[in-house]
Parts: C-alpha cells; sequence; structure tokens
C-alpha cells in the first residue's frame, strides 16, 4: 500500500466524485479508477458504493479513511521535518489541544515565539485528552495541551498556573440549583450532557 494511493483513495472520499477527484490530484481519471480498484483487491474490501453521480464510503472506506488520514499526515510531517533539518529558525510545530480554558497561556506563548522566529509554522488541532494523546503517541503531535494529569512515565509535563472552573447548567427550580456550590456526588445518577 502506497502513500500516493492513500492520497488517491482521501481525495475520492472527499470529493465523492472521481472526476472531480481526479481533477483536484491532477491525474487521469482511468488512472485514478484503477488505482482505487486496486487498493479494494489489496485489502479485499469495497471502499465506495458506486451511485449515479456520486460514490459514498462503505464501513469499510470509513476506516481506512480515519487510518489513511493519519498515515499521510505523518509522512507529510516526516517529509516537512527532513527539509526543515538546516533550519532550525523555520518549520512546523503542531499542537493538540484538549477543552481547557488554560489554552490562552500556550495562544501568549506561541504569540511571543512567532516574535522571534517568524518562519515556524504553527497546527493545531482539538480533541479530547485520549483523541490528542493517541496523536502524541503515533507523533503527530509534537506537544498537546491535556485537560487531565499526563501519564509522568511516558510524558514530559509542565503545569499550568492554574486550573479550569467547571459548572452545572440547569433549570431554576431543579433543587440542585438552590445550592451554593455542588460535588461530583450531587450529579452522581442524573442524566448530564457534558463535554468529553
Amino acid at each position: 500500500m502506497e502513500i500516493r494511493t492513500l492520497r488517491y483513495f482521501l481525495a475520492v472520499a472527499r470529493d465523492e466524485n472521481m472526476t472531480r477527484a481526479a481533477e483536484s490530484l491532477h491525474v487521469t481519471q482511468p488512472t485514478l479508477s484503477k488505482a482505487i480498484k486496486s487498493l479494494e483487491e489489496e485489502l479485499g474490501q469495497k471502499l465506495f458504493t458506486r451511485q449515479s453521480f456520486s460514490i459514498k464510503l462503505t464501513d469499510e472506506g470509513f476506516l481506512l479513511r480515519n487510518r489513511a488520514e493519519d498515515l499521510v499526515t505523518m509522512a507529510d510531517k516526516i517529509e516537512q521535518e527532513f527539509l526543515a533539518l538546516d533550519d532550525i529558525t523555520g518549520g512546523d510545530i503542531y499542537f493538540g489541544l484538549a477543552e481547557s480554558y488554560q489554552i490562552s497561556y500556550l495562544a501568549r506563548e506561541i504569540n511571543s515565539f512567532k516574535k522571534l522566529y517568524p518562519d515556524l509554522r504553527y497546527h493545531i488541532t482539538s480533541g479530547d485528552t485520549s483523541q490528542v494523546a493517541e496523536k502524541l503517541d503515533k507523533g503527530l503531535l509534537d506537544f498537546v495541551v491535556l485537560a487531565e494529569m499526563p501519564d509522568t512515565s511516558k510524558y514530559e509535563s509542565l503545569i499550568f498556573p492554574e486550573t479550569d472552573s467547571w459548572g452545572v447548567v440547569m433549570p431554576a427550580d431543579v433543587p440542585l440549583a438552590q445550592k451554593e456550590s455542588i460535588t461530583v456526588d450531587d450529579l452522581a445518577g442524573l442524566p448530564l450532557f457534558c463535554s468529553g
């Protein structure tokens, strides 16, 4: 399985149209069709369902799309790192950010850093703690901001100077609304909608 073929696959998945994907990739439609058919044969799975004017991913196609995005991102990152070896003032830094108010500290530091190294490019991905930690483990990210303590046996870490405050939004007539503060025990057993 080649990275080029995965790029072809991702373009078709994105455009949902073989002609448009071929145009965006600057290849002929027969070349693209042959590459997709070869990929399906290699994996032994149908990746797309063909309809009259579009094509859609199958369940197996969705699985491959998620993995292919990671692989293509990793290949791009490796290429960029090698291109930037001789230029320590430029290059790319990849951040993964879990939901946290503390990101404002990081934003200020990036702003200061940009003044010292204007040729650095910053790429920011958001997600929950497990999503960004997984990308860090795969080498897709350089730094992450987590909303919980990291595994110190795996990561070097710094603690932000403040902690996030969490709250509960509820109707005024709910008995919990009369309390001055709420603990986790107060919420046990209640149906909640919360951030991941």
